[in-house]
């Protein structure tokens, strides 16, 4: 079984997309796609867990403070051991993503970036789950799809399952599940918020791609979407009825209606979300058998129901790219993806400069410069008559580090 605990830092590690272009390769559920050649152990991706925070338990003696304030933003705090956490991981995702293709420098160079981002990355991160919650986004339903996801990637029968999968290796089942929760509602946040502002001509798509069209000197390749009917675990008794479901998702993309509305609507792989995009591939990396089958096709052409290991699979070649420098016409829409997300981040950058004006958000000295800015610094604070009449086992925290006793 693959390591369930991989989908908390693939989330933390997705973009701030704002639409739904059609995607580059990026971090997602590491999930085995149908028809693709088995990869050789040297190919596979290794995921990296990313460990919900989870607060330090109290210490036996109640008088002792176990944990450590380092920002406030609003009515939210972020801990010294969630930031440690935070910084841990970062430094896990850097080296993996770094690998061998780095030198020492350059990938002490990104370690340095990562560190000094993490702490104004976790008040971003804070500002905008809570600026979701302001705006009424209701993400739950999103929630169930992606855990159920999570849970065919790994090959458990149910959600009860997958529960006991991530506590069994030692992760909050209820932080796996925020940690899901906050990423999809500050996706949704920038969406409305950054994203439905920008537009891009398709004049200046023209103007990049006469620019840099020895970019677009390609191999043969082809863009893959998929539509998956899930079979696995499934009695045979109702097999018929899943393939009927395929065929009719095929039949209706037949009849006019769009493969991307389908896939999120019927599909059950984890590219629904996208449309049921999965990739451009050349030849040698999907399975003879589906290579010989799509290479053949042209541009939106579409395959039958095919049956795989997984399920029921329709494809679609949403592009097929010819060897040689591409016509502008293949590859519009990429490059008004690109130029749509060069223009996202420093747009949504400056709408979280703007949240944090408008916001209550406070840093321990010493941590300011880390965590980007804040209204002002949090002030040492001693313990009060009232604090000492607290509940023995309450949880205390301090501001400045300083151990204090009731």
């Amino acid at each position: 079984m693959r390591n369930v605990a991989m989908v908390a830092a693939l989330l933390a590690a997705m973009p701030l997309a704002a639409q739904e272009p059609t995607p580059a390769p990026a971090p997602a559920p590491t999930l085995e796609k149908p028809g693709m050649a088995p990869a050789t152990e040297e190919q596979k991706p290794v995921a990296k867990a990313k460990a919900p925070a989870v607060p330090a338990k109290a210490n036996s003696d109640s008088g002792k403070v176990v944990e450590e304030i380092i920002a406030r933003v609003n009515n939210e705090i972020i801990t010294r051991s969630e930031y440690d956490k935070a910084l841990a991981t970062a430094d896990e995702e850097v080296r993996q993503d770094c690998g061998a293709k780095c030198t020492p420098e350059q990938l002490q160079a990104a370690l340095e970036d990562r560190k000094k981002n993490t702490l104004r990355d976790l008040i971003d991160q804070s500002l905008l789950a809570q600026r979701g919650k302001d705006m009424g986004i209701s993400v739950e339903t999103d929630v169930v799809k992606q855990l159920d996801q999570v849970r065919i990637g790994n090959k458990l029968g149910s959600l009860d399952e997958l529960e006991k999968a991530v506590t069994s290796q030692g992760l909050n089942w209820e932080d796996f599940k925020n940690n899901i929760r906050n990423h999809i509602l500050t996706q949704k946040v920038v969406s409305q918020e950054v994203g439905s502002h920008i537009s891009i001509g398709e004049s200046d798509a023209l103007k990049y791609y006469d620019e840099h069209k020895a970019g677009f000197v390609r191999p043969e390749q082809v863009a893959l979407r998929e539509i998956i009917v899930n079979t696995e675990g499934k009695k045979d008794a109702e097999l018929p009825d899943l393939k009927k479901k395929a065929e009719t998702a095929l039949k209706r993309v037949k009849d006019g209606e769009d493969f991307g509305e389908i896939a999120k609507r019927l599909s059950d792989g984890s590219t629904k979300d996208q449309g049921g995009y999965i990739g451009t591939f050349k030849r040698g990396e999907l399975a003879k058998q589906l290579e010989d089958t799509v290479f053949k096709m042209k541009r939106n052409e579409l395959t039958e129901v095919l049956e795989t290991k997984q399920g029921y699979l329709v494809m679609q070649v949403l592009e097929h790219y010819d060897e040689g420098e591409q016509s502008f016409d293949k590859v519009k829409n990429e490059i008004m993806d690109k130029l749509y997300n060069e223009k996202l981040e420093p747009a949504a950058r400056e709408y979280l400069k703007t949240l944090r004006e408008q916001s209550y958000v406070v840093i321990k000295p010493g941590f300011a410069e880390l965590a980007g800015g804040g209204n002002s610094e949090i002030q040492e604070v001693s313990a009060t008559p009232e604090a000492s009449k607290k509940k023995k086992a309450h949880k205390k925290y301090i501001l400045f580090g300083k151990k204090t006793s009731a």
